[in-house]
């Protein structure tokens, strides 16, 4: 039997070895830039999508768009059923993966309900939503002079840009997304663009997608064809910092969360390079308040009955500026259009802020989708959206 300095010099020998060994074995997580760890939410399991979409803040570096003063009060209404099989709402939620709905009419509660256990003083990830809002806040920024106008070029406040396929690109083509500018945004895809704009080395002072966008080549002239590009809403975020001096989240908590009454702060995902605001995504809030930012809209953009977006961009924000291949549908700045004149804000795996002027009619929807979009998911949504309607006209036709 070998002695103990035998043994010892054998685990000396046998250590690096070892040391190897585990390491191959153990998840270098803290080797992961913030963006690469960005770009891995779009692959995460129906596990960690169900975590994780409620808690972004504690996962990624945000800042905080503080709420405070008097909450606007969403009183509660005349209960909505939404279809004639009471059951049909359940089965929905469940296989939807639903962690909240809400429906205001006039402003009023018609219908509140949670899923996933997830609740209403608690925050989820909006995706996409944060684009209508980044633009949003474009339109009170050129309310409020920081922008000049929305056929100024875009390089009037990205200078590095000039040079680059997004030279002579105005802010107006920004917000239709008809720069030109060749992109993939294919979730499901790990080539794609929308799945490494976060992923290279940073350049001092220049966010993410200001490097990322100024090596992309031409596909057509600006204005000439409409394609979805998350990172073209990241840098009309970066238009509305620069101009307004702001990040984003400081900008909206000034202009409509605090003046408008939103009941709790909301958070807004930084960018890793430059520390400001991604105007793609990164925006969470609780399902109250998506639904009072859509009561916002509806009333106009208006705040104690004076409007606070100018009206060039109320003009033209929700009415088809371009043609997205579907029927009776477009796209404004930044928001769905349909031909009734509703209009919606969007995100992937489920989440949305839909407006119907005519019936006096939001609704906000958080979900956690098996997959980023389909065909199918998005026709149950629209279907929900519709049983909504239909029970909205039953309802007032039966008071008449």
């Amino acid at each position: 039997m070998p002695g103990f300095a035998a043994i010892r010099h054998l685990f000396r020998l046998a250590w690096p070895v070892l040391a190897i060994g585990l390491l191959a074995c153990t998840p270098q997580v803290a080797t992961r830039s913030i963006g690469e760890q960005r770009e891995d939410v779009l692959f995460w399991t129906q596990a960690q999508r169900d975590a994780g979409f409620r808690h972004m803040q504690r996962q990624f570096p945000s800042h905080e768009a503080a709420a405070g003063g008097p909450v606007r009060p969403l009183p509660e209404g005349r209960p909505l059923r939404v279809d004639d099989d009471d059951a049909w709402l359940d089965r929905y939620m469940a296989d939807n993966r639903i962690a909240g709905l809400m429906v205001l009419e006039d402003g009023h509660r018609r219908l509140e309900r949670y899923g996933l256990d997830f609740g209403p003083d608690q925050r989820w990830e909006s995706f996409s939503v944060a684009k209508s809002v980044t633009s949003v806040l474009l339109g009170i920024a050129l309310e409020r002079g920081f922008i000049a106008d929305l056929s100024d070029p875009v390089e009037r406040y990205v200078p590095e840009l000039a040079g680059t396929a997004y030279a002579g690109v105005t802010v107006h083509q920004l917000l239709t997304m008809t720069t030109g500018v060749r992109w993939n945004e294919d979730y499901e895809d790990p080539a794609a663009d929308v799945a490494r704009m976060y992923r290279g080395a940073c350049v001092p002072g220049r966010a993410h997608v200001v490097t990322y966008l100024s090596g992309l080549p031409r596909a057509h002239p600006p204005g000439a064809e409409w394609n979805y590009n998350t990172a073209e809403t990241d840098l009309l975020g970066v238009v509305v910092q620069r101009a307004t001096g702001r990040p984003l989240a400081a900008w909206l908590s000034e202009s409509v969360w605090r003046p408008y009454g939103m009941a709790a702060a909301a958070f807004w995902i930084k960018d890793e390079c430059d520390g400001g605001d991604t105007g793609g995504s990164g925006l969470s809030a609780t399902l109250g308040d998506y639904a009072r930012f859509g009561q916002f809209m509806l009333d106009g953009g208006r705040i104690d009955g004076r409007p606070v977006i100018a009206e060039a961009w109320l003009e033209g924000a929700v009415r088809r500026q371009t043609a997205i291949g579907a029927d009776q549908r477009g796209y404004g700045y930044q928001w769905w259009t349909d031909a009734d004149g509703s209009y919606m804000a969007v995100g992937i795996f489920g989440q949305m802020v839909f407006v119907d002027p005519a019936r006096r009619l939001v609704i906000a929807q958080l979900a956690s989708w098996p997959r980023a979009t389909s065909s199918e998911l998005v026709a149950g949504r629209r279907d929900f959206v519709e049983r909504v309607r239909r029970a909205i006209d039953a309802g007032r036709a039966g008071t008449h």
